[in-house]
């Protein structure tokens, strides 16, 4: 184990978790938040370990990062346990081909919610997950929004047919012979 925070000074119950996985990198970001590293197939486990022993039963969120470098997705799971009052964040890195993860909802029940934001927004299936459905752009048919690599103003472009904009508002500016600046003006 790899530990940049030195586990002496945690909690027993979360000593005891820490040391039944092996490969965990540990560094305490501050005093009550400590950043877990670990390989992807072994969180399940991680997280189990930590609700029934360690008392972290709050799932507060899932983030998703698209490293666009490295072609890879890091998820991070962040848990509170009101006994041991200390925030650990697990992260994890899959490719994003195939872009699939196994749900966690069972675990937590909350993380389907995060589960279904973060395959709506970034494209990332969840295997197990009990809705993938959109619940916010229930009418996009682009691409995941939240990729590096999605091009807002070349979706636009091409999804929307522009016209000049010349309300009769604007057009009194322009006879008095003031203007608008546009963006193709700059």
């Amino acid at each position: 184990m790899n530990a940049s925070a030195s586990l002496e000074s945690l909690p027993e119950s979360l000593q005891a978790a820490f040391q039944e996985l092996p490969n965990l990198h540990i560094t305490e970001t501050s005093p009550r938040r400590l950043k877990i590293n670990l390989q992807a197939d072994a969180l399940p486990a991680f997280l189990e370990l930590l609700k029934g022993r360690a008392g972290y039963i709050h799932l507060s969120a899932i983030s998703c990062v698209d490293w666009d470098e490295s072609n890879e997705f890091e998820l991070v799971y962040h848990l509170w346990s009101y006994q041991v009052k200390t925030l650990v964040s697990a992260h994890i890195l899959i490719p994003k081909k195939p872009g699939r993860y196994v749900s966690v909802h069972d675990i937590h029940t909350p993380a389907a919610f995060f589960e279904r934001d973060i395959h709506e927004m970034f494209g990332l299936y969840f295997e197990g997950a009990p809705d993938q459905e959109p619940f916010i752009l229930t009418e996009w048919y682009g691409p995941p929004p939240m990729l590096k690599s999605f091009d807002t103003e070349a979706y636009a472009n091409d999804t929307w047919n522009w016209q000049d904009y010349q309300p009769k508002w604007l057009q009194e500016i322009e006879a008095n012979g003031g203007s608008l600046v546009t963006q193709k003006e700059k």
